[in-house]
């Protein structure tokens, strides 16, 4: 062990790292969406080292996991924009999403694939078998008449490649979920209307289905405008299981016999907010039980209940974040983390306790004593409230900061905005924590995982709960002696970016900050953004176009003389949920302000950096940032980023022209 009397001391921010940048690419892959198909389990792996593209890998005993979808094929879709469930197998039948062109395709065994979905405009997502194998459900969304509005349907596809897609439900603005019963006669699904997000309220209907392939009249069996139900599915006994809150927690209830009963009451949300489509929060046992993932306290749970009414137990095991349940007999499949250890896919047999690793997101290993651990801090803020964080002190073995020095803090916070705080080992906040950064993770009001009084929160505060949470999370650990009061840094991306743009213009603490495609304008945002969102801002600031004045009022873009802080904005030239010109419209008005900023955009990047050297470059980016602002030359070998207004206050381009600016200091990894 190194004593602190053996550490080099060098400042805060400068620190050697035993944690190489490169971690955040090299090997490393993005789990999701592991489900049993007979005796082998799939997954999608998301390759920033492949342009950030998705392969569907399946898993064998005997031979382990290998590619099956198509050579350089993308499986992913962008329905809502953020996708989901874009492939369904079975055995030899093999159907997978092909981003590239929307277009749905049969793969063979060969990995050789063809389209079974006309050409055009469509969109799919949701993808279900029925139990007989000869069509796919599906949620089809329809650009064919941009720029009006998108059309989106519920829909079955003919697996004959005859290209046959025939309109099961229209009429509503949203569909979602369609999951046939196990014998096939009946077909539950979700529909809900703008303003909503689906946690905002959904309906959860059940119709028959018919032997030619058509859909009865839908009954409506729960939810409503104002009631959240999500991942409906049916037990194989053919119960049908749902996630709804009307006690304030999203909890798991089946019908029964026309009745709608609770499964298992608990302070605790077996779901999470439906940003994509295809979340597995549950599954079903063979012997009538059901293992459940809870969230509370920040941090996720595994529990199994029954077959006895409100029998519930708790699953020992050391994981704090889980995704995507399926269960085969007694065995579970799943997406897991830990403090102490990197996302993985986990498969459990429940009925010994015994897991095996099947797959990490990366493959290299940590030693612990260079891990710094994150502290669950509950701090008070606006309004005599509680909000939550968790909080990374910095942590090297090999240095030590000058005496009475203090770290710099980031600020960051999650997406969304409802969504919530990754509790397990993440390679970014080690990254900066072992470079001499404390970091703090803000669940502000409005995250999920506490209970629906915490979420709703935000309901009308957007620009402002938030930005007071994270204010508060600073102030805190300022008063608790943590960290530098003039070293405090906040960043974050797509809603968290608007957190950050909002905290530098409409409060005096932050520094610095970094936004990743973050929202400057919430006027253009309203007009600009995707069907999903594009009415997500009348509930969260208030109905448009009546409240115009409280969208200017909110709007960073309209405070821009107020901010006074460096700004590093970051964004992707295709993102379609947050637009270039909100990046271009921010970094045009620092300018005219002279406040120094870096701008740096991205090339075939959407809403979130999938390509590896643009994942290194943006966080290379924030380092020469930090350093350049507060005085300390970061140890990594990486290339300067160029910050206007800083030193010798070079010109660039002028309005309108941020774009071309960006190409010239495009992030890159290092030589």
């Amino acid at each position: 062990m190194t004593t602190t009397a053996a550490r080099r001391v060098a400042p805060y921010g400068s620190w050697e790292s035993p944690f190489p940048i490169d971690w955040l690419t090299v090997g490393r892959v993005s789990l999701g969406e592991t489900r049993w198909d007979g005796d082998s389990i799939t997954w999608l792996e998301g390759r920033p080292e492949e342009d950030g593209r998705a392969t569907l890998v399946r898993w064998t005993r005997d031979d382990g996991a290998r590619d099956i979808s198509p050579p350089g094929m993308n499986v992913r879709d962008r329905v809502h924009e953020y996708g989901g469930r874009p492939y369904a197998t079975r055995g030899d039948l093999v159907i997978v999403s092909d981003f590239a062109t929307g277009r749905l395709h049969r793969v063979g065994p060969d990995r050789t694939s063809e389209p079974i979905t006309p050409e055009g405009a469509f969109r799919y997502a949701d993808l279900t078998f029925d139990p007989a194998g000869e069509r796919l459900f599906a949620v089809r969304e329809d650009h064919s008449q941009a720029p009006a509005e998108a059309e989106n349907t519920l829909v079955a596809i003919a697996l004959d490649g005859s290209s046959e897609v025939r309109v099961l439900a229209s009429g509503r603005n949203f569909y979602a979920a369609p999951r046939p019963s196990p014998d096939g006669s009946r077909l539950a699904f979700l529909a809900w209307d703008h303003p909503n997000l689906p946690w905002d309220g959904t309906e959860l209907f059940v119709a028959d289905l018919a032997p030619d392939g058509s859909l009865g009249e839908p009954e409506r069996i729960a939810g409503s405008a104002s009631d959240w139900i999500a991942q409906p599915r049916w037990s194989p006994a053919g119960v049908l299981h749902f996630i709804a809150e009307p006690t304030g927690w999203m909890n798991l209830y089946r019908q029964v016999d026309g009745a709608i009963v609770p499964v298992a009451p608990m302070t605790a949300e077996v779901g999470y907010p439906d940003w994509v489509f295809g979340f597995s929060h549950y599954d079903f046992t063979d012997d009538g039980r059901i293992l459940a993932v809870g969230r509370s306290d920040g941090r996720d749970r595994l529990y199994l209940i029954g077959p006895e009414p409100d029998h519930v137990e708790l699953v020992d095991k050391p994981w704090t974040d889980l995704d995507s349940v399926s269960i085969s007999g007694q065995r579970a499949v799943f997406i897991a983390a830990a403090p102490d250890a990197f996302w993985s896919v986990v498969l459990l047999d429940l009925a010994t306790g015994a897991e095996e690793i099947l797959r990490r997101s990366t493959p290299h290993e940590v030693d612990q004593a260079d891990v710094s651990g994150a502290e669950t801090i509950e701090f008070p803020t606006t309004g005599g409230r509680t909000a939550f964080a968790l909080y990374y002190p910095p942590v090297n073995r090999a240095f030590a900061a000058p005496p009475g020095d203090k770290p710099p803090l980031i600020v960051t916070s999650h997406g969304g905005p409802t969504a919530a705080a990754f509790n397990g080992l993440g390679i970014p906040q080690q990254l900066f924590a072992s470079r001499g950064y404390a970091v703090v993770d803000v669940d502000y009001g409005g995250s999920n995982g506490y209970g629906r009084d915490y979420r709703k929160r935000l309901e009308g505060e957007w620009g402002v709960v938030d930005v007071d949470d994270c204010v508060a999370a600073a102030q805190f650990l300022v008063r608790r002696g943590d960290v530098d009061p003039n070293r405090l840094i906040i960043r974050g991306g797509s809603a968290s970016g608007y957190t950050t743009l909002a905290a530098l213009a409409f409060r005096d603490v932050f520094k610095a900050g970094t936004t990743y495609f973050g929202i400057g304008n919430l006027e253009a945002f309203q007009v600009e953004t995707h069907k999903f969102e594009s009415r997500y801002s009348d509930r969260l600031v208030g109905p448009w176009p009546e409240s115009r004045a409280l969208y200017r009022e909110r709007s960073p873009i309209f405070s821009a003389d107020h901010i006074t802080a460096p700004v590093l904005v970051l964004q992707g030239l295709e993102d379609k949920v947050v637009p270039p010109s909100e990046a271009e419209r921010i970094v045009d008005a620092l300018w005219e302000r002279k406040i120094p900023h870096a701008y740096i955009a991205y090339e075939g990047e959407d809403h979130g950096f999938r390509k590896s050297e643009n994942i290194t470059g943006s966080f290379e980016a924030e380092l020469s940032f930090y350093g350049q602002i507060f005085g300390f030359e970061p140890a990594d070998p990486i290339e300067p980023i160029k910050v206007e207004f800083l030193g010798d206050g070079a010109a660039r381009p002028r309005a309108g022209q941020a774009a071309e600016h960006s190409a010239a200091h495009e992030a890159r990894p290092p030589e």
